[in-house]
């Protein structure tokens, strides 16, 4: 008989999802620092439909830290609380300008997953020094290590991945939005 590890499987799942999103910031960055690389149809590609990526982000994002509290009961730290305040209300955001192709509405999500960016450029960094600090006092330790696939992607290297990766495309959605004139 088969047992299935679903927590192994969604470690790895989220784990690799992580490092191909790290990958394509790195590649997009590269990219757009290229001289006349941006008129190029995969660059177009991802510009035009930011919206439904940082949505489709955002949705993983939350869908992954409800599995990893509700199911496989890992406590949230107070940074993990913060990240979530700023990460749970762009899907609902995300997923109606998605649905209404509502550029209007990036300058709020942007703020958002600023705020967001920075708690979990924070984490980080208390994370990976085991740094103790007073902020997680109420909840779980911010340096508890639940798992970490491919010995470096950890809960909080994935939140940093998630913000990042919808500050890129929402950053290409506006740019896009404002070479056609929409903004």
């Amino acid at each position: 008989m088969i047992t299935l590890n679903i927590l192994g499987i969604v470690n790895l799942l989220l784990g690799t999802l992580t490092v191909l999103s790290q990958a394509f910031i790195a590649l997009i960055v590269i990219f757009a620092l290229v001289p006349g690389s941006r008129g190029t149809g995969i660059f177009r590609f991802f510009s035009r439909n930011g919206l439904k990526f940082a949505f489709y982000v955002a949705l993983v994002a939350t869908a992954g830290s409800l599995f990893y509290s509700l199911y496989a009961g890992f406590k949230p730290c107070d940074l993990c609380w913060y990240q979530r305040i700023f990460m749970y209300p762009q899907v609902l955001l995300l997923g109606i300008a998605f649905l209404r192709d509502d550029i209007g509405i990036i300058d709020y999500v942007f703020s958002l997953s600023i705020s967001g960016f920075i708690i979990s450029m924070y984490h980080n960094i208390i994370y990976y020094n085991k740094a103790a600090t007073a902020v997680c006092s109420l909840g779980g330790s911010c340096t508890t290590q639940y798992f970490a696939a491919f010995n470096y992607v950890t809960i909080p290297m994935m939140s940093f991945t998630a913000f990042s990766l919808i500050l890129l495309f929402l950053s290409l959605k506006r740019d896009f939005a404002r070479k056609a004139g929409a903004i």
